[in-house]
């Protein structure tokens, strides 16, 4: 059975002023993601997101309130990242303190690590989706639920 939007969920794991990332390395370079995958048949949003969790970053978590919620409608932004209609809800987590974060046995295709990056140089990385801005403002205020569409996000310059 397919559906007209795929739907995501995703980890936002703040410490010491740092945010748990997860690192790629691949044919648009390297760049970072949020912990975040796929809610599969017969599971919950939040059960998705503790096991995007422990997939991609070795790690057990306890989900707490939504942080914000990103739209990618394609026909709305040039198809920049596929044709998949995706909404993806981002909950503040706090890791389990007993489990380390570091890359799984089994890594994401071009998965190379599980990097803690300091609140203070997000601006300076390539994050995808592209929504330091508003990861930051929600760390500052604690605004929950923010609703974000890609079509309103800064786009990174083309490198030919």
């Amino acid at each position: 059975m397919s559906y007209p939007i795929r739907v995501r969920a995703g980890a936002l794991i703040i410490e010491n002023d740092a945010i748990l990332l997860i690192e790629f390395d691949d044919q648009n370079g390297l760049h970072y993601n949020l912990p975040a995958g796929g809610v599969e048949a017969h599971e919950s949003v939040k059960e998705a997101v503790k096991r995007e969790a422990k997939e991609e970053a070795s790690i057990d978590v306890t989900v707490g309130s939504l942080a914000f919620v990103y739209e990618y409608a394609p026909h709305l932004a040039d198809y920049r990242y596929g044709e998949t209609h995706s909404l993806g809800l981002m909950f503040e987590c706090t890791r389990d303190e007993d489990t380390e974060p570091s890359l799984p046995c089994q890594p994401d295709p071009n998965q190379t690590g599980v990097k803690w990056i300091p609140l203070r140089e997000l601006d300076s990385i390539v994050l995808y989706p592209r929504v330091q801005k508003q990861i930051l403002a929600y760390v500052k205020e604690k605004a929950n639920g923010s609703y974000i569409e890609e079509q309103d996000l800064e786009e990174y310059p083309i490198i030919l």
